[in-house]
């Protein structure tokens, strides 16, 4: 995907990010991957997951959650 692709798309603010301004957006892209970029810049830069990139992060992430 291009930039002009990932600008077309519906981003939401991540359910993790906190309330002063240190926010994370997001966008489902086609083939189950996920966009992420900061929500200070919507037109910056974005990182780019594959559908597994994106699911061994999310699993990693819940692993190193305390318990």
């Amino acid at each position: 995907m291009n930039d002009a692709d990932i600008s077309q798309l519906t981003w939401f603010k991540s359910s993790y990010s906190s309330g002063d301004g240190q926010c994370t957006i997001c966008t489902r892209l086609p083939g189950g991957g996920m966009a992420v970029r900061d929500s200070k810049h919507p037109g910056g830069p974005a990182l780019l997951f594959s559908a597994d990139e994106w699911q061994a992060f999310t699993e990693g992430i819940k692993l190193s959650e305390p318990r």
